[in-house]
Order: C-alpha cells, then sequence, then structure tokens
C-alpha cells in the first residue's frame, strides 16, 4: 500500500494537477479572509477564522473530486487497470494507496493556512485573542471533511472510465452528503428534521468548528469513509462477476 501511495503521491507532482488544486485554494481563501471587504478578518472586527472554515468545504467540494478523478478511471481508459489488479497486491492495498495519496494531497492544501491562524494570533486585541480551541476543531473537521470527500471521489471513480463522469459522480456525492440532508431538515419538523440533519456531514462539521470533539462525530466520519471504501472494493470486484 505504501509503495502504491508514493507512486501515485509522486505522479501528483508531477502533474499539474497539484499545483492548481493548491494554488486555487489558497486564491480563493486568500481573498475571502483577507482582502473582500464583506468576508476579510481585518473589516470583520472579529479575532477568529470563521470566514476560512465556513468558505473551505465548498472549495473542496470541487477540488477533492478533480483530485481524486483520474485514481481508476484513468487506469479503466489507459487498460492499466488489468495489470495493476494482477499484481501480487490486494484491493485493499491497492484502494487503500490511492486513497490516502489524494486524502494526503488535500491536507497539504490546508497547511498554509496555519499562517492565517499565526496572523490573527498576533494582530488579536490583545494578542493571543482568539478561540484556539474552536479553531483546532475546525482544522479537525476539514481534515475529516477532506477524508469523507476523497472517500467518495475515489468511488466515483471506480465506478467508471470517464473522468469528467468521475468528477460529477464526486462532486453531486459529496454536495449531497454535506448539505442535501440539512436541506431536507429544513422542511421537516420535531425530531426528524434533527435525526435527518445528523445523517449529513454539516451537523458533524458545525460541532467540530465550536471545538467539541465528540466521539459520536468521530464515529460518523470514519463510518462514511469505510462504507465508501468499502463500496469502492465492491465496485473492483464487479470485474469478475
Amino acid at each position: 500500500m505504501l509503495t502504491i501511495l508514493q507512486k501515485e503521491f509522486n505522479a501528483f507532482l508531477n502533474s499539474p494537477v497539484a499545483y492548481v488544486v493548491l494554488g486555487v485554494f489558497l486564491i480563493a481563501t486568500g481573498l475571502f479572509v483577507w482582502v473582500f471587504p464583506d468576508s476579510s478578518v481585518l473589516d470583520y472586527g472579529y479575532a477568529d477564522l470563521q470566514t476560512l472554515f465556513n468558505l473551505a468545504p465548498w472549495i473542496f467540494l470541487f477540488l477533492i473530486p478533480a483530485i481524486t478523478m483520474r485514481t481508476f478511471a484513468e487506469e479503466k481508459k489507459a487498460g492499466t487497470i488489468e495489470l495493476l489488479l494482477t499484481r501480487p497486491l490486494t484491493d485493499g492495498q491497492i484502494i487503500g494507496g490511492k486513497y490516502l495519496a489524494c486524502l494526503l494531497l488535500a491536507l497539504l492544501a490546508l497547511i498554509p493556512t496555519l499562517l492565517y491562524y499565526f496572523s490573527v494570533y498576533k494582530l488579536s486585541s490583545p494578542e493571543g485573542n482568539i478561540d484556539s480551541a474552536a479553531t483546532v476543531g475546525s482544522y479537525l473537521g476539514l481534515a475529516l471533511l477532506a477524508a469523507v470527500f476523497a472517500a467518495i471521489g475515489v468511488l466515483a471513480s471506480a465506478l467508471t472510465r470517464d473522468q469528467i463522469i468521475a468528477f460529477l459522480v464526486a462532486v453531486v456525492g459529496c454536495f449531497l452528503i454535506y448539505s442535501g440532508f440539512d436541506s431536507l431538515a429544513s422542511v421537516l419538523q420535531g425530531s426528524s428534521a434533527y435525526y435527518v440533519s445528523q445523517l449529513g456531514i454539516a451537523a458533524h462539521y458545525r460541532d467540530l468548528s465550536k471545538g467539541l470533539v465528540d466521539s459520536r462525530d468521530l464515529v460518523y466520519f470514519f463510518s462514511v469513509v469505510a462504507v465508501a471504501l468499502q463500496a469502492t472494493r465492491l465496485a473492483l470486484r464487479s470485474r469478475n462477476w
């Protein structure tokens, strides 16, 4: 699995994909956090990074499917998927290596944003007057969100040989699990609305953004990742049916 991980990650670094993803993410977040007056931290007057944590999931909604769309679809289109699957590797090792490479690239985009936290920490009055617990929870939430989106993207890529279709399926899947359940809950009433909202990512992400690291939220994220990767494994096994 580590060999597959290294191969896939190096392939990303040797292609424009990694640099486009990093560039788009950092430019978009930088403009909204520091430049645009309606969302700028400097004009907002409060020492927090809520703008970043509200915006990042929507950027990931498109960038992560762009990363994952080639994982299996490209192998199928090039005819190398059979060669890969006949190697002395299990399906789990192949899926795990490709998935972790995609996730690692997505997490790499978050590292430069730590400069935003350092800047707000220094600019706040008094210095350090920022809710660090909420910030750590929000970063954890973004990392887990990226893990779910990457798993859905890999699954979408395993279902087709066309990268564009894989991208579109992944975007729709990520949107539905992030915002779809919240939208459905908004038209319901009573306890049913709460339980429906808990099926989506947004409710769990909001809890983590408050600095509340609840085991139920962690179990939710890991469960969705596990289900998506298991579905990917079934999609690859379908070649034998």
